[in-house]
C-alpha cells in the first residue's frame, strides 16, 4: 500500500512525502532521499522495494521548498531543468530538516534508518553525522554515489554507515571515498568495479549495471537487518 502524506519540518514547513507500505510484518522503517529529480518514478519504486522486504519506506520531497510536484524522467531536457534550475537552489540544512520531518512520521514505532541516492546519499551521510541536531536517531544509514562527501567526511557518525560507489564515477573522484576511509575505517566502504554515478538507477539503461546494483542492495539489506531488523 502507498500514497502522499504531509510532513511538517521543525522550521514550519510542511512537504508531501511518498510512503509505501509492507503487506506483512513490519521490521522497521526507512527514510529513502531523493537524487536531484524530485520523488520519481524511480525513487518510488525504490521506496516499494524496500516495502516489500518489510520496511515503511519514505521518500520526502525535497524540491517542495522550491517547487512542488516535482516528478522528472530522465529525458534530457527535463534532468537540465534539475542540474541548472532546481539543484542549484537546494539548502543542504533545510533539506536535512525534511529528511528529519520523514524521519519522525514513521520513527514512532520502528527503529528507522535513511537511505539515500547521489544529493541524497549526502543527505544519509549528514543524517547520520548532525543526528543529534536534528533531533533524530537513526539505527543506521546507507548512502549511494553521495556526492560531495569530501568535504564533510571527517564529520563523526553517530551510528553506523554504508556507503556504495562506483569505481568509473566521474562525478565523485577517487579522492572523496579515500577521504571518508582515512577519516573513518569503521564506515563500511564498498566500491563497484565497471559501474559509474547513478549504477542503481534502473529506468536510465545507459548508467544502470545490475550486477553492481544487485550487489549493493544485498549488502543494503543485510546492513538494515542487522542494524533495524
Amino acid at each position: 500500500m502507498s500514497e502522499f502524506v504531509t510532513v511538517k519540518a521543525t522550521d514550519g514547513h510542511e512537504l508531501s512525502a511518498y510512503v509505501a507500505k509492507p503487506k506483512g510484518e513490519v521490521r522497521g522503517a526507512l527514510v529513502v532521499v531523493q537524487e536531484i529529480f524530485g520523488v520519481n518514478a524511480h525513487i518510488r519504486s525504490v521506496a516499494d522495494l524496500y516495502a516489500s522486504h518489510g520496511y515503511v519506506a519514505i521518500a520526502p520531497a525535497l524540491f517542495d521548498r522550491i517547487e512542488r510536484g516535482v516528478d522528472i524522467n530522465y529525458t534530457p531536457e527535463e534532468m537540465q531543468k534539475a542540474f541548472t534550475e532546481l539543484y542549484p537552489k537546494l539548502n543542504a540544512d533545510a533539506a536535512l530538516l525534511d529528511v528529519a520531518a520523514a524521519f519522525k512520521h514513521v520513527s514512532g514505532e520502528h527503529k528507522t534508518a535513511v537511505l539515500g541516492f547521489c544529493y541524497g546519499g549526502l543527505m544519509a551521510w549528514l543524517s547520520a553525522t548532525r543526528a543529534g541536531k536534528l533531533g533524530i536517531n537513526p539505527a543506521c544509514t546507507v548512502g549511494y554515489y553521495a556526492g560531495g562527501i569530501g568535504s564533510v567526511a571527517k564529520e563523526e557518525p553517530a551510528c553506523p554507515v554504508m556507503l556504495h560507489f562506483g569505481a568509473d564515477d566521474d562525478h565523485i573522484g577517487k579522492d572523496q571515498v579515500d577521504a571518508v576511509r582515512e577519516a573513518h575505517p569503521e564506515v563500511k566502504v564498498f566500491v563497484y568495479e565497471g559501474a559509474g554515478h547513478a549504477f542503481n538507477r534502473d529506468a536510465m539503461a545507459a548508467v544502470y549495471r545490475p550486477e553492481a546494483a544487485k550487489l549493493a542492495q544485498e549488502r543494503s539489506l543485510k546492513f538494515l537487518a542487522e542494524n533495524v531488523g
